[in-house]
């Protein structure tokens, strides 16, 4: 069933098939105008029929400067509108989830919506036990495994907000996170596999703790390595689980009180730690997932993203699970043994939606046709995109080979202070066109503006922002710095409206296409790092006296970080050094943060006020011959001498 065309009159613009608006969720487009002329009505309506409420809400929205509030006074639990209320509906025995691990030789666990509240009841109550009640603080440091989700369910169950990191990450990056949340418990294993071997994860989440407020660590036995053990704070899931009740009942929680916390890569080096509330993001999660992916209940879908970040929480947790639909979890390597993988995933596992981020795709581009050749894809109904723009080439790449023309591309634009998808084209509506994302999601406000703040032309470039009322699923705030919370979105272009802090460009019929980051944040494999974080990691080694660090276009990861480094003594400079610096990013930060290239200069361009012009030295790693006004500069002579070591270095 063919469920795209493409338009005759227009090359690579397609549009939904009959059959597939027949199915979709949404089909008809006059819904974006009926919703964007109320859209907190909108909203309430459709909160009203997603979810299961313990008390309706007493105000639909509330806004003063820096404070966004939806369904005040309203009452739920996410634990109990993911699993409980489908168990209650006859979904008992239905598969709720399937567990794909590594090494390869294991065999692949589904979990169904029974079972899964049963050890979501289980390790609430040996939360409890551990004294976490409500408003404390978990911290989750886990690869990609099953006990993820118990925890984070039971976290939600107790209205103990969650805080989750990337296992990758190291053992300070944790031990920021733990300090700033104030977590009381961390969630943690004993290690994790990576290409098939071991790694000892616990050795990292051991300097996580340190000094923190962390009372009592949970141990996941996950791969047996033995590893460190303080018999007063560490304990093993396992055992911990053997006596608990699997009975639990749910807190109800005012829709506004903290579900999590995620940290994000903040510009001054320090992560922020994002605060989404309850009641708004499980209504924005439950429609984005259901209309934007077309999630029907025969759907098993799958979002690639680690579950540290944001696109795993609300589309590789909570989205799949308050729709009722099956999602799956996979843990490793894409192309570990091999790089059909994915693929043998898709097929043996006859998954529906598929939802991965750009740099994944353009590797499999280079591993070439063959791989996806091998394996039956004919289940899948539809292919997302997240994390980064995705390029022409790429994106029919995907369209053709992985979806076999007959699957739409939705390219999705959304950020961790979101919440959730909110620009992409409609899988029943369309058009579906490389490099557009498409336009916002019914009941959300976009516009492009110039610098001050005025809309811009179609087709002009400008500066992304939201109008309000804001998506229900936004930011709460900035957890304890709401200074920080009003600088960062909502002091630009006045307190009314959200600055995304994205470049973009809209077209007359709203469609709009991403063009970048306009500050000094970075998108590293689809993962967000700013540069003053990897600067800070850079400046701690005793050699160093000063580095600036800006972003450059890389054809697999979308853009890698290059430093410029100032050394104390210009006669230790060595390549040594350079990958002595390049390790040093990587034990402090987590290996994405790697520095891709490492220049040893004189000087980094400042303004009068001692500000790193990072502009002029991204113009310099993209080979730009004009780099701007250099007017400003206290040190202008440096420039042609950084522009004489990049030139060197690539000959």
């Amino acid at each position: 069933m063919k469920l795209v065309i493409e338009d005759a009159q227009r090359k690579n613009v397609f549009w939904p098939s009959e059959e597939m608006k027949k199915r979709a969720w949404v089909s008809d487009p006059s819904i974006y105008e009926k919703a964007n002329k109320d859209p907190a009505s909108f909203w309430a309506k459709l909160a009203e029929e997603g979810l299961h409420w313990d008390k309706r809400w007493e105000s639909v929205y509330e806004h003063s400067p820096g404070v966004l509030k939806w369904f005040s006074g309203g009452r739920i639990n996410a634990s109990y509108n993911a699993l409980d209320r489908h168990v209650k509906a006859g979904k008992k025995d239905k598969t709720a989830m399937i567990w794909v691990p590594e090494p390869t030789d294991q065999e692949t666990e589904r979990f169904t919506y029974g079972e899964l509240l049963t050890q979501v009841n289980k390790f609430a109550n040996v939360l409890k036990k551990l004294g976490v009640g409500k408003g404390d603080r978990v911290g989750i440091y886990l690869p990609m495994i099953p006990e993820v989700t118990i925890a984070i369910l039971a976290c939600a169950r107790l209205g103990a907000p969650h805080t989750v990191v990337f296992s990758a990450f190291s053992g300070k990056s944790l031990n920021d996170r733990l300090i700033d949340g104030g977590a009381k418990v961390l969630v943690t294993a004993d290690g994790y596999y990576r290409r098939g071997k071991p790694l000892d994860l616990k050795v990292k989440a051991d300097e996580g703790v340190a000094g923190s407020a962390v009372e009592k660590v949970v141990v996941v036995k996950r791969t047996g390595l033995d590893v460190k053990w303080n018999p007063e704070k560490d304990a093993w899931w396992h055992e911990l689980m053997e006596g608990a009740s699997d009975s639990c009942e749910p807190e109800s929680i005012e829709s506004n009180e903290l579900l999590f916390l995620l940290y994000t890569s903040g510009t001054t080096g320090k992560p922020k730690g994002i605060m989404h509330g309850t009641g708004g993001y499980l209504a924005q999660a439950y429609w984005t997932t259901k209309w934007d992916f077309n999630l029907h209940d025969d759907d098993v879908m799958w979002c690639t993203a680690d579950i540290g970040w944001i696109t795993g929480h609300t589309y590789g947790c909570y989205g799949p699970l308050l729709t009722g639909s099956t999602m799956l979890l996979f843990e490793g390597a894409p192309d570990y043994p091999d790089p059909g993988r994915f693929w043998k995933t898709i097929e043996e596992n006859k998954v529906t939606v598929f939802y991965t981020a750009p740099t994944a795709i353009r590797m499999f581009v280079q591993f070439g046709d063959e791989w996806p050749k091998k394996y039956d894809l004919s289940s899948l109904r539809l292919l997302g995109t997240v994390g980064e723009p995705i390029d022409e080439d790429t994106w029919l790449w995907y369209f053709e080979k992985i979806g076999g023309r007959n699957c739409p591309v939705i390219d999705t634009w959304w950020q961790t202070e979101t919440g959730g998808a909110l620009i992409n084209s409609l899988p029943g509506i369309g058009p579906f066109v490389p490099t557009v994302s498409g336009r916002s999601f019914p009941g959300v406000l976009h516009a492009v503006v110039d610098a001050d703040g005025a809309e811009v032309q179609p087709g002009e470039n400008g500066f992304l922002v939201q109008r309000q009322p804001v998506a229900p699923g936004m930011l709460k705030g900035v957890y304890k710095n709401p200074e920080k919370h009003m600088e960062t979105y909502w002091s630009r272009f006045g307190p009314e409206t959200y600055d995304t802090s994205d470049g973009a460009k809209i077209n007359g019929n709203g469609a709009i296409r991403i063009t970048g980051r306009v500050d000094d944040v970075m998108k590293v494999a689809g993962h967000r790092l700013s540069s003053a974080e990897v600067e800070n990691a850079i400046a701690g080694h005793e050699l160093v006296m000063e580095c600036a660090v800006v972003p450059k276009p890389d054809s697999m990861k979308g853009e890698v970080p290059i430093a410029f480094v100032v050394l104390r003594d210009a006669s230790k400079a060595s390549e040594e050094l350079k990958k002595e610096l390049v390790k040093y990013v990587a034990d402090f930060i987590g290996p994405t943060a790697k520095p891709s290239g490492v220049y040893f200069v004189h000087d980094v361009p400042k303004t009068r006020s001692g500000k790193i012009m990072r502009r002029v030295l991204r113009g310099i790693v993209r080979g730009e011959e004009k780099l701007g006004d250099l007017t400003t500069l206290i040190n202008p002579e440096c420039v042609d001498g950084i522009k004489a070591v990049v030139q060197r270095e690539r000959q």
